[in-house]
């Protein structure tokens, strides 16, 4: 799922609203210096960059525009209470990880279990192979732990229904 986005997964993700988030960085060349020194004027404290001209942050309306996400939808909530999240993951995703730790799985086992789509792939593959690039999307841009290796599994929970995906405020 790290490698180029497949065209197979193309009007889901439109469809959930994320294929804007999933498109970006695509042939783009990431300038260290600058992220280096953007990173060295950030302050913790006050969530603001220092400038020799004044303070900036980051708004809520910089990441609408910039990751194409609603903001104004129905609001998201990270609460779910499910005891039985290989049944979970085996609902959504048809296969269960051998290592659940209290709803969370490691992003390594998600990219081996989802390889590549193959064309010759059944709409519900497609839609699989959709929900755990989207998975992805929200481990690594979203919603990242602190260890930047686990997603939990109730976001999959929200992954029921593309559409409804796209109306909520992520």
């Amino acid at each position: 799922m790290s490698g180029l986005l497949s065209p197979l997964i193309e009007n889901y993700l439109r469809e959930a609203g994320f294929w804007h988030v999933a498109s970006i960085g695509w042939g783009c060349k990431l300038d260290l210096k600058l992220i280096n020194a953007f990173m060295e004027r950030w302050r913790l404290e006050t969530h603001t960059f220092h400038f020799p001209c004044g303070e900036c942050t980051i708004t809520l309306q910089d990441m609408q525009l910039q990751l194409g996400l609603p903001v104004d939808g129905s609001i998201l909530t990270s609460s779910a209470q499910s005891t039985d999240w290989e049944a979970v993951c085996y609902n959504f995703l048809s296969v269960i990880s051998d290592n659940i730790y209290g709803g969370w799985i490691k992003m390594g086992w998600l990219r081996d279990t989802f390889p590549e789509l193959g064309d010759d792939s059944t709409e519900v593959e497609r839609i699989r192979y959709a929900r755990a690039y989207i998975l992805e999307i929200i481990e690594g841009y979203l919603i990242p732990d602190l260890s930047r290796n686990l997603v939990h599994l109730r976001w999959l929970l929200k992954l029921v229904d593309f559409r409804a995906v796209g109306e909520l405020s992520w």
